[in-house]
């Protein structure tokens, strides 16, 4: 096949798509994947496709690498560019869309959950904005580490089934990169934005579709509920509170809290200047393009009430019959957000610190651990991590973890007190410090790692360190003798303060 020709389906396609609910036209446009020149596997997820129904073998044949660089559709694929509006670093834009990911269409996987298939950087779509629809191998490497490393710590998201380069240049500004392309596998790609795309334009009904739709796919709970419609916001909402308690507990930050990119299936969704804490400050911002720290660290929470407002704002006229009601019906609905949030992410933090359960005055204890970390200068993972290797009664153990720490009178009165604490339990030492070790990763995609395999994919088409992190991060918890290296923070000069969009 020449790189002229359009993608033509094929029969021996590995991917089992499933009938089921379509959104009408308005909510997509019909748009095949522009083929590419020549491509290459980089990665298959085989624990992923399996859990899919999908052979691994299957995607690593020459149809099935085909298949993910767009140049073969598979049989059964419908490839769709959805359409999306947004609120981007706080600014309306009417029409955004998939500007260079392709969905292929919807398994249904091992569990009965239905989930999307796409390819991420297939070419230009209507929605490209004159865009080349492609992205450079460097951010695919970054979102398949990101995606699997989250998914390995329990926190829901998108997750990657494959990465294959294309053999064809990337250019962004002055730059030319190595082109890529990954297949990302989400439970939708139902988005705050898609909301905003119609009703933004007044079209009631195609609100009440989409809601119909993301009820039936995703809460299908609230179906039979007096009020479907609060119902589903209330759900949302509870769902987006636990993904971003989720995010805080791992130190996590996204980096581009756009409506576009706050999916309705509560998943981290667009792994774009996203990035892990070293050392703890509540204000850390990665993003090169948030210069106003308006997605910082500990402003996730507020940014994603803020989203789920603007949420509220497309379902106004599904929430009441009376319209003088609606306003005060969707604030009650949002004040739900904070407490779920905090409920949730103090569980977390609690089973962090080895706590089987919060008692009064623990989110005290957290917090207090934080400034503590933040006025010591302290690493956030380290000082999690070194807490589970401490015994339950002070003594020299007790180094490996104040030491970390340039302020260290506010740890060590803190360890005492969290060791009051743990007495109360009354459960034996060791029980304690495995349950920490199982919630308190060893290993972390930190900057510095990330920027070390995306730097040696793009300059030397080498996928030895992609893979060389997989193996630990996909494991994060284990100890994985060997690469202790893998596990330490950076040093000054290979700290990555400033992290890019890419694509």
């Amino acid at each position: 096949m020449s790189i002229a020709e359009s993608a033509e389906p094929s029969a021996t396609g590995p991917i089992p798509f499933a009938e089921g609910p379509r959104l009408p036209e308005g909510f997509h446009a019909a748009v095949a994947p522009t083929p590419v020149a020549d491509p290459g596997l980089v990665r298959v997820n085989d624990e992923l496709a399996r859990e899919l129904g999908i052979d691994p073998a299957a995607l690593r044949s020459p149809e099935g690498l085909a298949m993910l660089a767009g140049n073969r559709l598979p049989e059964g694929a419908e490839p769709r560019a959805l359409a999306y509006a947004g609120h981007q670093f706080g600014n309306w834009v009417p029409q955004l869309g998939d500007g260079r990911a392709i969905l292929l269409g919807e398994v249904v996987d091992r569990h009965g959950i239905r989930r999307d298939i796409q390819l991420k950087g297939a070419g230009p779509t209507p929605f490209s904005r004159g865009g080349d629809g492609r992205a450079p191998i460097g951010p695919v490497v970054r979102e398949y580490l990101g995606s699997e490393f989250m998914a390995a710590l329990g926190v829901p998201t998108t997750r990657a089934l494959a990465a294959v380069t294309t053999g064809e240049p990337v250019r962004r500004g002055w730059a030319v990169h190595p082109g890529g392309i990954i297949t990302r596998v989400a439970a939708s790609h139902v988005r705050v934005g898609t909301f905003e795309y119609f009703g933004r334009q007044g079209d009631v009904e195609s609100v009440r579709t989409l809601a119909d739709y993301v009820i039936h796919r995703h809460y299908p709970e609230v179906a039979e509920a007096e009020e479907p419609y609060p119902a589903l916001f209330s759900a949302v909402i509870a769902r987006t509170a636990d993904l971003v308690a989720h995010w805080m507990a791992a130190g996590f930050i996204h980096g581009v809290m756009n409506t576009d990119n706050l999916a309705l299936a509560g998943e981290t969704l667009d792994y774009g200047p996203f990035g892990f804490l070293d050392t703890y400050a509540a204000d850390t911002v990665y993003s090169s393009i948030d210069t106003g720290g308006r997605y910082a660290f500990d402003q996730q929470p507020v940014m994603a009430r803020w989203g789920l407002t603007r949420l509220a704002e497309c379902l106004l006229p599904l929430l009441e019959e009376e319209s003088e009601a609606r306003v005060g019906r969707a604030r009650a609905l949002l004040d739900e957000f904070l407490p779920r949030f905090e409920t949730t992410w103090r569980g977390l933090m609690a089973q962090r610190l080895g706590l089987a359960e919060v008692r009064e005055g623990d989110g005290e204890l957290i917090h207090d651990l934080l400034q503590a970390m933040a006025d010591g200068r302290a690493d956030y993972h380290l000082t999690l991590r070194g807490l589970a290797d401490l015994p339950d009664t002070a003594g020299p153990a007790d180094a490996a973890v104040v030491d970390r720490f340039s302020e260290r009178d506010a740890i060590t009165a803190w360890l005492a007190r969290w060791r009051e604490r743990l007495a109360t339990q009354g459960h034996p030492e060791a029980d304690r410090q495995a349950a920490m070790r199982v919630v308190n990763p060893k290993f972390v995609l930190r900057n510095h790692l990330a920027q070390w395999a995306v730097d040696a994919a793009t300059e030397e088409g080498d996928f030895e360190p992609m893979e060389r992190l997989l193996a630990v991060l996909t494991d994060p918890f284990a100890e994985h003798p060997g690469e202790e290296e893998l596990a330490r923070p950076p040093r000054d000069e290979q700290r990555v303060e400033r992290t890019f969009c890419g694509t």
